[in-house]
């Protein structure tokens, strides 16, 4: 009997039918392999069919059953958790589940205050936080499988998502306190031209800290590029180059304790601005409403969780004056 199948099960048939393999279904939703192995194989005896096909190179592939299936398995789920915000609308408790998306450059800033926070404050919801980069989140969101996401203002097709803009982080240039700018109040990109560049390679910000330089017909000299912004600012202490960057850490030291110089760059610089995205289509219920609420009242051009924004506002007037 289908009563027999939970909700549980379910949850970990279609996320491993929508990653196409187990260990990255596993990491998305913290779940070890095995449970997720047992759900699908019980499925599979419970409907007497296979879900899967097993393919050593190219992972799990559903069957045509399988699709079937997934689809059934998504209104179900979608059903239930309508079914927690309708109580949460009469009862006024707060509860049901939620999953929200967070941009990882600044998920470190602004994950306790944010998303735990929330967790903590409505112990009867179900947070799932998913934490990676713009290009994941945004296509996760135009498939409807994230609820909301933090995210900046890059590539953000209108169509199919809706953007609040929350708070401005316009970009800066951080140093060695050896570099020969470290002593500058302010720098032009025209100066950093000429000096080693390491770029954050992320998809989408790579594009915008480029696009700066190019907007000045300069190219910048880069040697080298990463995804992760600790490393980067490591490699920075050690004065193997500068990097341009909008989120700022209250600590000015890196990793390994080499100090750090935040310089703001002159000019007519365009800001990032973190913001929520929602899918358009979906409206939203009382928790991911509740969620939207706390972003909005804990992100704002005056404080931003975990970051020297004192700083960043008066380089962002001053840069406005110039």
């Amino acid at each position: 009997m289908l009563s027999r199948i939970t909700l549980r099960q379910m949850e970990y048939f279609v996320t491993t039918a929508e990653s196409g393999s187990i260990i990255i279904a596993s990491e998305k939703i913290h779940i070890s392999s095995p449970s997720i192995s047992a759900a699908i194989a019980h499925m599979e005896e419970e409907l007497h069919v296979q879900l899967f096909i097993r393919q050593h190179a190219k992972g799990l592939l559903l069957t045509e059953i399988g699709e079937q299936v997934k689809d059934a398995c998504k209104v179900i789920l979608a059903q239930s958790s309508d079914l927690y915000s309708m109580s949460a609308d009469f009862t006024g408790i707060m509860r049901g589940k939620i999953k929200v998306g967070c941009f990882s450059a600044f998920a470190p800033f602004v994950y306790a205050e944010i998303i735990h926070g929330f967790a903590n404050l409505y112990k009867q919801v179900d947070v799932e936080a998913v934490i990676d980069d713009h290009h994941n989140l945004t296509q996760e969101l135009t498939k409807n499988t994230l609820d909301l996401a933090l995210l900046y203002d890059l590539h953000i097709d209108e169509n199919v998502i809706n953007f609040t803009p929350l708070a401005d982080l316009p970009p800066y240039v951080l140093l060695s306190e050896t570099h020969p700018l470290a002593k500058h109040k302010a720098v032009t990109l025209e100066e950093l031209a000429e000096y080693p560049m390491i770029l954050l390679d992320m998809p989408y910000s790579n594009d915008y800290f480029l696009s700066l330089f190019r907007k000045n017909n300069l190219k910048p000299n880069i040697i080298d590029t990463c995804k992760y912004v600790d490393v980067i600012r490591s490699m920075v202490g050690n004065n193997i180059g500068y990097t341009i960057l909008n989120v700022r850490p209250k600590s000015n030291l890196s990793n390994d304790g080499k100090k750090l110089v935040m310089v703001r760059i002159s000019g007519d610089m365009r800001p990032m601005k973190i913001g929520i995205a929602t899918p358009k289509n979906a409206t939203l219920t009382n928790v991911q409403q509740a969620f939207s609420s706390r972003c909005q009242a804990f992100i704002s051009n005056q404080y931003i969780p975990g970051m020297s924004v004192s700083y960043f506002s008066e380089a962002h007037i001053k840069n406005q004056k110039e």
